[in-house]
């Protein structure tokens, strides 16, 4: 699993151990510790929501990065191999002309 999705997993057992042992010693009146749950969990749920979000952003800025640089690679890739044909077609004209020359002496 990754880091992100282990904080995650953590955040929500996390959130969830302490949900519990809350309600399980709240002093307060049942109604009063249904309020607080259910502004608890809209936050939770709204901080969850933000983190959602900004993974789905980085996830989508991974990509972007990985195609640029695809991108580069390939471009890399063929200026290589013209650099490598243009020094076949120079050593194949130095070959030529040592031929040339030594055939006209």
């Amino acid at each position: 699993m990754s880091k992100s999705k282990d904080f995650t997993l953590g955040l929500l057992s996390g959130a969830l151990v302490g949900s519990v042992v809350a309600l399980l010693y709240a002093p307060d009146k049942g109604t009063n510790t249904r309020d607080v749950i259910s502004y608890r969990l809209s936050t939770y749920i709204e901080e969850l929501s933000q983190l959602i979000d900004k993974l789905s952003n980085e996830k989508e800025s991974i990509s972007e990065a990985k195609r640029k640089g695809d991108l580069v690679v390939e471009d890399a890739r063929k200026r290589a191999k013209d650099l490598i044909h243009e020094a076949e077609d120079l050593l194949g004209s130095i070959e030529q002309t040592k031929q040339d020359v030594k055939e006209s002496q």
